[in-house]
């Protein structure tokens, strides 16, 4: 019998630990869809702090998280995004990225009604296999039937410095130590929250990236996919 690659991939991990570079490369490798879940979190932070939305109205959070028409299309410029995040008919793909939402989506992802809303959306996309997907609780929430789960992980500081290093790539101001503290308090809201807090699946491989470079973590995931 002919083995195949895992049709369903998981990546989890906190925020800036490589899994949306890694994932990427490895979607196009297998030909597979990639799909970071966190977009969606994203998309919703930056709605609602777009309409001066009281971010601690959960119910209202919730009714917008349900309605909103946000979409995720393959990548339209070559500017080093791997997908287009659309909301209505606006491209919204690197001010989804910003510091306000980096400072807040932890809150607006806490929030039950949003993280079943979404998480829905999630599933389904993921059901139709072929799929790399990175989050924060694919493996134990949204996809725990995933074929390979895999949870990468750094130190607060490396992760602090990978982001303020794409930062300053894309031209944009960044401060270093703002950067570092919203990374710790964004890890304790993930790993604390009620709902789907962020942990490794207890099948899922864990591999620490703070001494390795990105090509090590890539070679070292996709020799687990080969068939």
């Amino acid at each position: 019998m002919t083995k195949t690659p895992p049709s369903i991939i998981a990546l989890d991990g906190p925020a800036a630990s490589g899994k949306s570079t890694v994932g990427r490369r490895l979607a196009n490798a297998l030909g597979y869809l990639f799909f970071d879940t966190g977009i969606m979190y994203r998309a919703v932070t930056w709605i609602a702090l777009n309409r001066d939305m009281n971010l601690r109205d959960e119910e209202a959070i919730t009714q917008m998280a349900q309605s909103a028409q946000i979409d995720v299309r393959p990548p339209t410029q070559a500017d080093g995004r791997a997908f287009d995040v659309i909301i209505g008919e606006k491209d919204v793909t690197w001010e989804v990225r910003s510091g306000d939402v980096d400072a807040n989506v932890s809150l607006v992802s806490a929030y039950a009604g949003v993280r079943k809303a979404l998480s829905e959306k999630q599933r389904r996309i993921g059901l139709r296999g072929r799929v790399v997907m990175v989050g924060r609780d694919i493996g134990t929430v949204v996809l725990p039937e995933a074929d390979l789960k895999v949870y990468m992980d750094a130190s607060a500081e490396e992760r602090a410095r990978r982001r303020y290093d794409e930062i300053i790539e894309r031209g944009e101001k960044a401060d270093y130590e703002e950067i570092f503290n919203t990374m710790i308090e964004r890890d304790r809201l993930d790993s604390t929250r009620a709902v789907a807090p962020l942990k490794p699946a207890d099948d899922a491989i864990f591999i620490n990236t703070d001494e390795l470079s990105e090509n090590q973590v890539y070679e070292r995931v996709l020799a687990m996919c080969a068939p």
